[in-house]
Protein backbone atom coordinates (compact mmCIF):
# COMPACT_ATOMS: atom_id res chain seq x y z
CA UNK A 1 0.00 0.00 0.00
CA UNK A 2 1.01 3.74 -0.76
CA UNK A 3 1.44 5.36 2.42
CA UNK A 4 -0.45 8.01 3.30
CA UNK A 5 0.76 11.47 3.02
CA UNK A 6 1.77 13.40 6.61
CA UNK A 7 -1.07 15.71 8.02
CA UNK A 8 0.20 18.72 8.48
CA UNK A 9 0.64 20.05 12.00
CA UNK A 10 0.18 23.25 11.30
CA UNK A 11 -3.80 24.49 11.52
CA UNK A 12 -5.15 25.93 8.39
CA UNK A 13 -5.04 29.91 7.85
CA UNK A 14 -8.86 30.49 8.93
CA UNK A 15 -8.35 28.20 12.36
CA UNK A 16 -5.25 30.07 13.17
CA UNK A 17 -6.54 33.43 12.34
CA UNK A 18 -9.43 32.27 14.99
CA UNK A 19 -7.12 31.20 17.63
CA UNK A 20 -5.13 34.87 17.08
CA UNK A 21 -8.37 36.65 17.09
CA UNK A 22 -9.56 34.75 20.69
CA UNK A 23 -6.11 33.91 22.38
CA UNK A 24 -3.81 36.69 21.15
CA UNK A 25 -4.84 39.91 23.15
CA UNK A 26 -4.76 39.60 27.38
CA UNK A 27 -7.75 42.30 26.79
CA UNK A 28 -10.02 40.23 25.10
CA UNK A 29 -13.32 40.30 26.76
CA UNK A 30 -12.66 43.30 27.99
CA UNK A 31 -15.72 45.26 27.41
CA UNK A 32 -17.92 42.10 27.68
CA UNK A 33 -17.06 42.28 31.49
CA UNK A 34 -17.45 46.33 31.83
CA UNK A 35 -20.84 45.95 30.42
CA UNK A 36 -22.12 42.79 32.51
CA UNK A 37 -20.75 43.81 35.18
CA UNK A 38 -22.47 47.56 35.53
CA UNK A 39 -25.74 46.26 34.02
CA UNK A 40 -25.51 44.52 37.06
CA UNK A 41 -25.19 47.27 39.53
CA UNK A 42 -26.66 49.80 37.95
CA UNK A 43 -30.11 47.60 38.23
CA UNK A 44 -29.04 45.67 41.63
CA UNK A 45 -31.47 46.43 44.58
CA UNK A 46 -28.17 47.99 46.91
CA UNK A 47 -27.47 50.13 44.01
CA UNK A 48 -31.12 51.68 43.74
CA UNK A 49 -30.55 52.13 47.73
CA UNK A 50 -27.66 54.13 47.76
CA UNK A 51 -28.91 56.20 45.14
CA UNK A 52 -31.99 56.95 46.72
CA UNK A 53 -30.29 57.81 49.92
CA UNK A 54 -28.26 59.90 47.94
CA UNK A 55 -30.41 62.05 45.72
CA UNK A 56 -32.41 62.48 48.94
CA UNK A 57 -29.40 64.07 50.45
CA UNK A 58 -28.42 66.38 47.72
CA UNK A 59 -31.91 67.33 46.99
CA UNK A 60 -32.36 68.09 50.27
CA UNK A 61 -29.07 70.17 51.63
CA UNK A 62 -29.29 71.96 47.64
CA UNK A 63 -32.55 72.76 48.37
CA UNK A 64 -32.27 74.42 51.75
CA UNK A 65 -28.56 75.79 50.47
CA UNK A 66 -30.73 77.85 47.32
CA UNK A 67 -33.41 79.19 49.46
CA UNK A 68 -30.69 81.18 52.08
CA UNK A 69 -29.00 82.32 48.43
CA UNK A 70 -32.23 83.27 46.90
CA UNK A 71 -31.29 86.67 48.89
CA UNK A 72 -27.77 87.29 47.29
CA UNK A 73 -29.03 86.72 43.71
CA UNK A 74 -27.16 89.61 41.90
CA UNK A 75 -24.42 90.36 44.24
CA UNK A 76 -22.43 87.28 44.64
CA UNK A 77 -20.25 86.32 41.61
CA UNK A 78 -19.77 82.28 42.17
CA UNK A 79 -23.47 81.99 43.42
CA UNK A 80 -23.79 78.09 42.12
CA UNK A 81 -20.54 77.06 43.64
CA UNK A 82 -22.25 78.12 46.71
CA UNK A 83 -24.58 75.18 46.24
CA UNK A 84 -22.32 72.79 47.24
CA UNK A 85 -20.38 74.62 50.61
CA UNK A 86 -23.50 76.31 51.77
CA UNK A 87 -25.01 75.00 55.43
CA UNK A 88 -28.22 75.65 56.82
CA UNK A 89 -29.66 74.00 60.23
CA UNK A 90 -29.89 71.59 61.02
CA UNK A 91 -28.68 70.41 57.30
CA UNK A 92 -24.62 70.77 56.94
CA UNK A 93 -23.23 71.49 53.43
CA UNK A 94 -23.67 68.82 50.54
CA UNK A 95 -19.41 68.42 50.14
CA UNK A 96 -19.65 67.52 54.42
CA UNK A 97 -22.15 64.66 53.44
CA UNK A 98 -20.00 63.95 50.05
CA UNK A 99 -17.12 63.07 52.43
CA UNK A 100 -19.12 60.06 54.13
CA UNK A 101 -21.11 58.93 50.72
CA UNK A 102 -18.26 58.81 47.98
CA UNK A 103 -16.46 55.82 49.82
CA UNK A 104 -19.63 53.75 51.47
CA UNK A 105 -20.87 54.02 47.76
CA UNK A 106 -17.46 52.88 45.94
CA UNK A 107 -17.13 49.95 49.13
CA UNK A 108 -20.71 49.13 48.12
CA UNK A 109 -20.05 48.77 44.78
CA UNK A 110 -17.03 46.07 44.71
CA UNK A 111 -16.30 44.51 48.26
CA UNK A 112 -17.72 41.20 47.15
CA UNK A 113 -16.30 41.93 43.09
CA UNK A 114 -14.18 38.85 42.99
CA UNK A 115 -14.82 36.64 46.24
CA UNK A 116 -18.21 36.58 45.22
CA UNK A 117 -17.54 34.25 42.43
CA UNK A 118 -15.14 32.64 44.49
CA UNK A 119 -18.41 32.01 46.80
CA UNK A 120 -20.84 30.86 43.78
CA UNK A 121 -18.38 28.67 42.16
CA UNK A 122 -18.17 30.97 39.24
CA UNK A 123 -14.38 31.81 39.06
CA UNK A 124 -13.15 29.00 37.49
CA UNK A 125 -16.29 29.07 34.64
CA UNK A 126 -15.66 32.37 34.38
CA UNK A 127 -11.69 32.15 33.03
CA UNK A 128 -12.82 28.66 31.60
CA UNK A 129 -14.13 31.27 28.35
CA UNK A 130 -11.83 32.99 26.09
CA UNK A 131 -11.45 35.86 29.14
CA UNK A 132 -7.91 36.35 30.72
CA UNK A 133 -7.28 37.34 34.49
CA UNK A 134 -6.31 40.94 33.68
CA UNK A 135 -9.42 41.23 31.21
CA UNK A 136 -11.45 40.10 34.48
CA UNK A 137 -10.01 42.36 36.76
CA UNK A 138 -9.47 45.43 34.88
CA UNK A 139 -13.19 45.05 33.53
CA UNK A 140 -14.86 44.58 36.92
CA UNK A 141 -12.69 47.94 38.34
CA UNK A 142 -13.58 50.06 35.07
CA UNK A 143 -17.31 48.77 35.61
CA UNK A 144 -17.27 50.04 39.37
CA UNK A 145 -15.53 53.51 38.08
CA UNK A 146 -17.98 53.49 35.31
CA UNK A 147 -21.11 52.91 37.56
CA UNK A 148 -19.66 55.34 40.09
CA UNK A 149 -18.80 58.45 37.62
CA UNK A 150 -22.77 57.98 36.17
CA UNK A 151 -24.00 58.19 39.56
CA UNK A 152 -22.09 61.35 40.22
CA UNK A 153 -22.70 62.93 36.51
CA UNK A 154 -26.58 62.52 37.43
CA UNK A 155 -25.97 63.96 40.94
CA UNK A 156 -24.29 66.73 39.65
CA UNK A 157 -26.72 67.32 37.30
CA UNK A 158 -29.87 67.26 39.41
CA UNK A 159 -27.96 69.96 42.00
CA UNK A 160 -27.73 72.64 38.84
CA UNK A 161 -30.98 71.92 38.05
CA UNK A 162 -32.51 72.01 41.04
CA UNK A 163 -30.26 75.30 41.47
CA UNK A 164 -31.49 76.95 38.48
CA UNK A 165 -35.00 76.36 39.00
CA UNK A 166 -34.26 77.99 42.36
CA UNK A 167 -32.35 80.75 41.80
CA UNK A 168 -33.24 81.76 38.99
CA UNK A 169 -30.28 82.04 37.34
CA UNK A 170 -27.76 79.95 35.02
CA UNK A 171 -24.10 79.12 36.34
CA UNK A 172 -21.50 81.36 34.36
CA UNK A 173 -18.68 79.71 32.31
CA UNK A 174 -16.09 79.72 35.30
CA UNK A 175 -18.60 78.28 37.76
CA UNK A 176 -19.38 75.54 35.32
CA UNK A 177 -16.11 74.81 34.46
CA UNK A 178 -14.91 74.69 38.38
CA UNK A 179 -17.72 72.36 38.94
CA UNK A 180 -16.59 69.93 36.25
CA UNK A 181 -13.63 69.81 37.49
CA UNK A 182 -14.81 68.99 41.10
CA UNK A 183 -16.62 66.68 39.59
CA UNK A 184 -13.33 64.78 37.89
CA UNK A 185 -12.26 65.14 41.51
CA UNK A 186 -14.99 63.47 43.30
CA UNK A 187 -14.56 60.44 40.48
CA UNK A 188 -10.69 60.45 41.69
CA UNK A 189 -11.50 60.33 45.42
CA UNK A 190 -14.32 57.77 44.71
CA UNK A 191 -11.58 55.69 42.83
CA UNK A 192 -9.61 54.98 45.91
CA UNK A 193 -12.07 53.40 47.77
CA UNK A 194 -13.01 51.48 44.77
CA UNK A 195 -9.73 50.56 44.20
CA UNK A 196 -9.50 49.66 48.30
CA UNK A 197 -12.51 47.82 48.17
CA UNK A 198 -11.57 45.15 44.77
CA UNK A 199 -8.08 44.67 47.11
CA UNK A 200 -10.03 43.35 49.98
CA UNK A 201 -12.35 41.32 47.61
CA UNK A 202 -9.02 40.06 46.72
CA UNK A 203 -7.32 39.76 49.92
CA UNK A 204 -10.21 38.38 51.60
CA UNK A 205 -12.78 34.82 50.88
CA UNK A 206 -15.68 36.15 52.82
CA UNK A 207 -17.33 39.25 51.20
CA UNK A 208 -18.86 39.66 55.22
CA UNK A 209 -14.30 40.02 55.90
CA UNK A 210 -14.17 42.02 52.83
CA UNK A 211 -16.51 44.65 53.80
CA UNK A 212 -15.62 45.05 57.30
CA UNK A 213 -11.99 45.60 56.43
CA UNK A 214 -12.44 48.33 53.63
CA UNK A 215 -14.50 50.60 56.52
CA UNK A 216 -12.29 49.76 58.70
CA UNK A 217 -10.01 51.56 56.58
CA UNK A 218 -12.41 54.49 55.71
CA UNK A 219 -12.90 54.53 59.24
CA UNK A 220 -8.83 54.79 60.37
CA UNK A 221 -8.13 57.67 57.57
CA UNK A 222 -11.89 59.81 58.86
CA UNK A 223 -11.23 59.45 62.80
CA UNK A 224 -8.06 58.33 63.71
CA UNK A 225 -5.47 59.27 61.42
CA UNK A 226 -5.22 63.12 61.95
CA UNK A 227 -4.34 62.49 65.84
CA UNK A 228 -1.41 60.14 64.80
CA UNK A 229 -0.43 62.50 62.16
CA UNK A 230 0.19 64.93 65.17
CA UNK A 231 1.85 62.50 66.67
CA UNK A 232 3.98 61.51 64.52
CA UNK A 233 5.20 65.07 64.23
CA UNK A 234 6.61 65.41 66.99
CA UNK A 235 8.43 62.39 66.43
CA UNK A 236 9.86 63.58 62.84
CA UNK A 237 10.23 66.94 64.02
CA UNK A 238 10.53 67.82 67.83
CA UNK A 239 10.34 71.10 69.50
CA UNK A 240 13.40 71.11 71.79
CA UNK A 241 13.83 74.76 71.92
CA UNK A 242 11.42 76.40 70.67
CA UNK A 243 12.46 78.76 68.04
CA UNK A 244 10.39 79.32 65.10
CA UNK A 245 11.90 77.36 62.64
CA UNK A 246 11.32 74.37 64.88
CA UNK A 247 7.77 74.71 65.08
CA UNK A 248 7.01 75.46 61.06
CA UNK A 249 8.86 72.37 60.70
CA UNK A 250 6.83 70.76 63.02
CA UNK A 251 3.46 71.86 60.96
CA UNK A 252 4.66 71.33 58.04
CA UNK A 253 5.68 67.67 58.92
CA UNK A 254 2.30 67.10 60.21
CA UNK A 255 0.91 68.64 57.29
CA UNK A 256 2.66 66.32 54.86
CA UNK A 257 1.35 63.56 56.84
CA UNK A 258 -2.26 63.72 56.99
CA UNK A 259 -1.82 64.71 53.27
CA UNK A 260 -1.66 60.99 53.41
CA UNK A 261 -5.49 60.51 53.80
CA UNK A 262 -7.64 60.92 50.44
CA UNK A 263 -9.67 62.68 53.07
CA UNK A 264 -7.60 65.28 53.59
CA UNK A 265 -6.11 65.37 49.59
CA UNK A 266 -10.06 65.55 48.51
CA UNK A 267 -11.60 68.00 51.30
CA UNK A 268 -8.50 70.57 50.69
CA UNK A 269 -8.63 70.13 46.12
CA UNK A 270 -12.48 71.09 46.85
CA UNK A 271 -11.59 74.33 48.93
CA UNK A 272 -9.42 75.15 46.54
CA UNK A 273 -12.26 74.61 43.49
CA UNK A 274 -15.13 75.47 44.82
CA UNK A 275 -13.40 78.81 46.96
CA UNK A 276 -11.71 80.93 44.47
CA UNK A 277 -10.89 83.39 47.15
CA UNK A 278 -8.28 80.41 48.73
CA UNK A 279 -5.01 81.62 46.97
CA UNK A 280 -3.12 78.45 48.88
CA UNK A 281 -3.45 74.86 50.48
CA UNK A 282 -0.93 74.77 52.72
CA UNK A 283 1.01 76.52 55.33
CA UNK A 284 1.27 80.67 54.15
CA UNK A 285 3.78 83.14 56.09
CA UNK A 286 2.53 86.80 56.80
CA UNK A 287 5.70 87.38 54.56
CA UNK A 288 4.43 85.84 51.77
CA UNK A 289 0.72 87.60 52.04
CA UNK A 290 2.07 91.01 51.48
CA UNK A 291 2.00 91.10 47.65
CA UNK A 292 -1.41 89.09 47.75
CA UNK A 293 -4.87 91.14 46.74
CA UNK A 294 -6.99 90.72 49.63
CA UNK A 295 -10.39 89.71 48.63
CA UNK A 296 -9.16 88.78 44.65
CA UNK A 297 -10.61 85.61 43.39
CA UNK A 298 -7.85 82.92 41.63
CA UNK A 299 -8.56 82.79 38.10
CA UNK A 300 -9.34 78.88 37.33
CA UNK A 301 -6.10 78.24 35.75
CA UNK A 302 -4.66 79.20 38.70
CA UNK A 303 -6.70 77.41 40.84
CA UNK A 304 -6.26 74.10 39.06
CA UNK A 305 -2.78 74.81 39.38
CA UNK A 306 -3.01 74.99 43.05
CA UNK A 307 -4.95 71.74 43.42
CA UNK A 308 -3.52 69.79 40.78
CA UNK A 309 -0.88 67.72 43.39
CA UNK A 310 -3.85 66.68 44.97
CA UNK A 311 -5.54 65.03 42.52
CA UNK A 312 -2.48 63.38 40.88
CA UNK A 313 -2.11 62.23 44.13
CA UNK A 314 -5.44 60.52 44.48
CA UNK A 315 -4.98 59.17 41.04
CA UNK A 316 -1.53 58.02 42.25
CA UNK A 317 -3.43 56.24 45.47
CA UNK A 318 -6.43 54.51 42.67
CA UNK A 319 -3.54 53.05 40.38
CA UNK A 320 -1.23 51.76 43.16
CA UNK A 321 -3.91 50.00 45.10
CA UNK A 322 -5.07 48.54 42.09
CA UNK A 323 -1.81 47.41 40.81
CA UNK A 324 -1.25 45.89 44.38
CA UNK A 325 -4.26 43.96 44.10
CA UNK A 326 -3.52 43.11 40.38
CA UNK A 327 -0.30 41.05 41.54
CA UNK A 328 -2.22 39.25 44.26
CA UNK A 329 -5.25 38.28 41.56
CA UNK A 330 -2.32 37.41 39.22
CA UNK A 331 -0.65 34.91 41.93
CA UNK A 332 -4.00 33.30 43.20
CA UNK A 333 -4.70 29.64 42.18
CA UNK A 334 -8.29 29.23 40.51
CA UNK A 335 -9.23 25.76 40.72
CA UNK A 336 -12.72 24.24 39.34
Amino acid sequence: MLAQPERSAQAPAPARKEVYAREGSPWTGLWAVVAKEMADSLTSTRMLILELITVLTAAGTVYAASGQLRETVGQDRFLFLRLFTTAREPLPAFIGFLVFLIPIIAIALAFDTINGEFSQRTMSRLLAQPIYRDALLLGKFLAGLGTLSLVLTTIWLLICGLGLLRLGVPPGGEEAARIIWHLVLTIAYGGVWLALALLCSIVFRQPATAVLAALAVWLFFTIFWEIIAGMLAQVVAPVRIGMPSELLAQAQAQLALTRISPNTLYAEATLGLLNPQVRSLGLVLSSQMDQAVRGAPLPLGQSVLLIWPHLTGLAAMMIAIFALGYVLFQRREVRA
